[in-house]
């Protein structure tokens, strides 16, 4: 059998660990995720002085946990076809050094000959190396230049608070007020433009994106625990707009649309559904403390405007939150669009370093 073939089985089983170890790495944040939220529910049954709360939450925990335990027997079954597969690689790997060894003895006659007429290559093409490493080193000063300058992004901020009473108005006045203030003192203020509406209808969603092309779309008022976005209808009273009539609201929206932060109760399931469309999302997994969504939305917006990713600005708010010691802190959820890069979840960055990168060098 020649090099090729032994060099393609190798491959093959190395591609085989790689993609086993994706599974068990899969298997294991499923156990893990799995082991939270059965902590959670009891947590919540321990809490609750509701006996039929008490029973759910300790149902969900029971199932939580048979969900763990599968996820373990999952694990144990990827690895041992792991270390089969590391069996195989090493067989393989052996084959294919002996092989190598024999076509090295072979080569070695031939690799005088071909140093000499290598040397005479290298004299030829030193000149060239030397004025591209030149121009090459011009376009990395002149990207470093442009990584200064952060283009402009777009939040555009809709708030609803329809029917309510002042004992339950929520201050989403002071939510706005916040953020604005998080992003003028962050250190790439001019970067990032805070448009509000309020009292919003869903006419008035659409209307919006397409006048802003906004990079981020923010929601904040009420949610229903039937996964609904409380709007308000043209006589100022609650209007339920469904997750699938958001959802697909966002996936007609404009394409500079990147992330869509609910900062509303119960909307953990509509930010899951929006990652189909965006490259981020943000939701809440139960009731969040009125002030408690505020200083997480501004702390977030904080953290974009210093240039952070999204991952890293939603675990800066849930910082801030846990240090103020709100309970809340566990409800925030962040879902990613499957196959999304770090370098797409920064919102903050220079307008012209992608085509900066793919620009030819000179020759």
């Amino acid at each position: 059998m020649s090099v090729d073939s032994y060099r393609r089985q190798v491959v093959q089983h190395q591609n085989n660990i790689a993609k086993l170890q994706q599974e068990k790495g899969r298997a294991a944040e499923k156990a893990a995720q799995a082991n939270k939220r059965s902590l959670e529910a009891s947590m919540a049954a321990n809490r609750s002085k509701s006996i039929s709360t008490i029973n759910s939450k300790l149902k969900d925990a029971q199932r939580y946990a048979a969900d763990e335990a599968k996820a373990q027997q999952e694990i144990g079954r990827i690895e041992k076809k792991i270390a089969d597969e590391q069996k195989k690689l090493v067989t393989a790997q052996g084959r294919l050094d002996q092989e190598l060894t024999r076509e090295r003895k072979k080569r070695l006659a031939e690799q005088q000959r071909t140093d000499r007429e290598h040397e005479r290559h290298m004299r030829n093409i030193h000149a060239d190396l030397s004025r591209h490493e030149r121009l090459h080193a011009e376009a990395a000063s002149q990207i470093e230049v442009l990584m200064a300058l952060p283009e402009e992004i777009v939040v555009a901020f809709f708030a609803a608070d329809p029917g309510s009473a002042s004992a339950t108005k929520l201050a989403l006045d002071e939510e706005a007020r916040s953020i604005g203030e998080k992003i003028r003192a962050s250190e790439h203020r001019d970067s990032v433009q805070f448009a509000s509406r309020w009292a919003v209808r869903p006419m008035d969603i659409l209307q919006a994106i397409n006048e802003l092309s906004p990079t981020v779309v923010h929601f904040s008022g009420h949610g229903s625990p039937g996964d609904e976005l409380v709007l308000q209808d043209d006589q100022g009273q609650p209007k339920h707009v469904r997750k699938e009539a958001i959802v697909h609201t966002i996936s007609v929206a404009s394409d500079s649309v990147k992330l869509v932060f609910f900062n509303t109760c119960f909307s953990y399931n509509q930010a899951q559904e929006c990652v189909k469309y965006v490259n981020a999302a943000i939701g809440m997994n139960d009731e969040v403390d009125d002030r408690a969504a505020r200083i997480f939305a501004s702390q977030f917006y904080s953290a974009i405007g210093f240039g952070h990713s999204i991952p890293r600005a939603f675990d800066q708010a849930k910082a801030v939150l846990m240090m103020e010691d709100f309970d809340e802190a566990r409800i925030p959820e962040l879902y990613l669009k499957d196959g999304v890069s770090e370098d797409e979840l920064v919102l903050v960055r220079p307008a012209s370093s992608r085509s900066m990168l793919d620009a030819p060098v000179p020759v």
